[in-house]
């Protein structure tokens, strides 16, 4: 098996692996550290999260320019390629540690809600974080350097080992007494460790030198001008996921960060599963783009890989619908319901955009990443200050709510301009999308409804309701919900798994 097909069967090893531990694991973490102080953890991390934003998307760079040298067999160019990129890297790490004791000494002014002791917490945390980001994204740099080299093996085990190994000592060290610091403490140790064992290979086994030969300003212009619209993406991840942890700290206690933090947790993994289905047929898209497809050819497969998606997608909409409330009172208890609403609001919001997964490559292609970069960074904006707002009353769901409007008003945006500016049907994808997916998804939510009357509130009845569920799901969805290339698509799959066992 090659490099790149060991490189996908780990990605999503690494996918289902993040998802179910990180299930199984929040709530003895929120038990050990306490609401409150999960609440302050989560913050310092979305708060250092955004001061990360200063990587500037030269990761990515990082592996396009080392794919290209290497091609081009010019050690030369290469070796001083990663020397200007580590000069650059080191002028950021700089720059973290600035901002870090700018930020340190206000902490307390901006988490006004905490009380002197959380504070304290918060201020060790933070320092950590900064330590850990200012070492942590010049040695990112290591691994983009591997995936330049198309070795995703070594990287991509390095970081189950690690992933597998932090939980198990995490458990130890909570079970012993440790709270939120030590949480830091470990993941700063397993950084560290990583960082040294990706050098080591990159140096004694890539043979990867880094030597200035010439620090041409012309030549750091091309590597930022390749590197500015990835870190405008990453700018609109931050603003996503990161921003409504910043805006509640500033307004609210650590308890409402903490019921926020699990919803956002829990939207997140949403997008996973689809991500692990179109990452399959993706490729095929980005071909006929070269290929110079038509308007009409690109549409219908939109409609293919979207359909997919959506199917995935509503089955666990729904199911999280249905039973997502019950699973958040047995999960973490009651006291996060509007952790439920929060991540189901994340959820509806989400479905469409993933769903038109294939119109990223498109964009490439074409080379109008800045439109969708900044259409989605604007209104982004604009849904965190609304957000801003509606949680001085509504606490979380306020936030979540002003997040969703700005999200999907930009959604409407890139519609748009899919259909003038690239071409692309968008009344016939949504009439195709939802052709027999709607009425069988009603069919399935009026029949998972019903289920919701077998009595008892135990994991046992939860895990009893599901089961149904998916058997209901299955057979409508597949009579009734899907045409025959997707009954093909499936059967195909289920005959590979069954001809592997």
């Amino acid at each position: 098996m090659s490099q790149i097909k060991k490189g996908v069967v780990l990605n999503y090893t690494t996918i289902i692996l993040t998802n179910v531990v990180g299930l199984l694991l929040t709530p003895f973490i929120l038990k050990s550290l306490g609401q409150a102080e999960y609440g302050v953890y989560t913050a310092i991390g979305a708060l250092v999260g955004t001061i990360s934003l200063l990587d500037l998307g030269l990761n990515n760079t990082i592996i396009r320019f080392v794919a290209k040298y290497k091609a081009e067999k010019n050690r030369q160019k290469e070796e001083n390629f990663l020397a200007t990129v580590m000069l650059i890297y080191l002028v950021i790490s700089v720059v973290i540690l600035i901002l870090g004791f700018l930020f340190y000494n206000h902490l307390e002014t901006y988490f006004s809600e905490m009380d002197n002791n959380e504070i304290k917490v918060a201020k060790t945390i933070f320092i950590l974080l900064i330590i850990n980001l200012a070492v942590g994204i010049p040695g990112g740099s290591f691994k983009a350097i591997c995936f330049g080299y198309e070795s995703f093996v070594f990287p991509k085990t390095l970081d189950i080992i690690r992933y597998v190994l932090r939980c198990l000592v995490v458990v130890l060290v909570l079970l012993s007494g440790g709270k939120a610091i030590a949480l830091v403490i470990i993941d700063t140790i397993f950084n560290f460790l990583i960082i040294l064992l990706t050098f080591y290979y990159i140096h004694f086994k890539l043979n990867v030198r880094f030597k200035l030969i010439e620090l041409n300003k012309n030549y750091i212009k091309v590597i930022f001008n390749y590197s500015i619209w990835i870190f405008v993406y990453g700018m609109v991840s931050q603003f996503q996921w990161k921003a409504g942890h910043i805006v509640l700290g500033k307004i609210s206690p650590p308890e409402v960060l903490a019921v926020y933090a699990i919803g956002v947790m829990l939207g997140s993994y949403y997008g996973a599963f689809s991500s692990a289905i179109t990452g399959v047929l993706l490729p095929r898209a980005t071909q006929m783009t070269i290929n110079k497809a038509s308007s009409e050819e690109l549409t219908s497969m939109m409609i293919k890989v979207g359909r997919v998606s959506l199917i995935v997608l509503l089955f666990i909409l729904g199911g999280f619908t249905l039973y997502g409330k019950q699973f958040i009172y047995l999960w973490v208890g009651e006291n996060y319901y509007q952790s439920w609403v929060i991540a189901l609001l994340i959820m509806f919001v989400y479905t469409i955009p993933l769903v038109q997964g294939f119109t990223g490559p498109l964009i490439e292609a074409q080379n109008k990443v800045a439109f969708k970069s900044l259409t989605y960074l604007l209104f982004m904006i604009i849904g965190t200050t609304i957000g801003y707002y509606a949680a001085l009353d509504y606490k979380g769901i306020g936030m979540i709510i002003g997040t969703s409007i700005g999200w999907l008003v930009a959604q409407n945006v890139m519609n748009i301009f899919y259909h003038k500016v690239l071409n692309l049907n968008i009344f016939k994808f949504f009439k195709e999308l939802f052709r027999k997916t709607l009425v069988s998804f009603i069919i399935v939510m009026i029949l998972g409804y019903i289920l919701n009357f077998i009595p008892g509130n135990s994991w046992f009845n939860f895990i009893i309701k599901c089961s149904l569920y998916i058997l209901i799901f299955s057979v409508v969805i597949y009579k009734i919900g899907i045409n025959n290339y997707e009954k093909k698509l499936f059967q195909n799959i289920f005959n590979k798994a069954f001809k592997r066992k």
